[in-house]
């Protein structure tokens, strides 16, 4: 649905957005990669890898992925943050599991569960009623 504002009011908007959204990204990314070369010191100083160690690094890569598909399409699916929900509450239970109560653990295993069928229903709805690509309004009057 197109804009109902004067282009002289969205034209410069929109490139004051774009400009704030790339800047915004590359913090991200530089955040993300800061992150990870971080998390590859401590594993380097303690000699010792552990399962948490690599879920973190599932987490950072994930972020990159999202980064890196908003560059290419514009858009970020929403299965991404959910992939990072899920890993986030794996990484949780695997650091908290001895001290933390039987049923909590029930619940954020569920609420990971919960995830993943979500990501699965999302999978098969996008299979079965794939979304409609828009038409190029120019292309359209070119056409008439």
């Amino acid at each position: 649905m197109p804009s109902h504002l004067p282009k002289a009011f969205s034209k410069p908007f929109l490139k004051i957005f774009h400009t704030l959204e790339a800047i915004l990204l590359v913090g991200i990314t530089l955040s993300t990669v800061v992150a990870m070369f971080n998390e590859f010191i401590h594993v380097i100083v303690e000699r010792n890898i552990l399962l948490t160690d690599i879920l973190l690094m599932f987490i950072y890569l994930e972020i990159l992925a999202m980064v890196q598909q908003f560059v290419v399409n514009g858009k970020i699916p929403v299965r991404y943050p959910i992939y990072i929900a899920i890993m986030a509450i794996a990484r949780y239970i695997t650091l908290g599991m001895k001290e933390l109560d039987g049923t909590f653990i029930i619940w954020l295993s569920l609420a990971a569960f919960v995830l993943a069928a979500a990501t699965v229903l999302i999978r098969i709805g996008h299979h079965y009623w794939p979304y409609e690509t828009q038409e190029d309004p120019t292309k359209k009057q070119a056409d008439d």
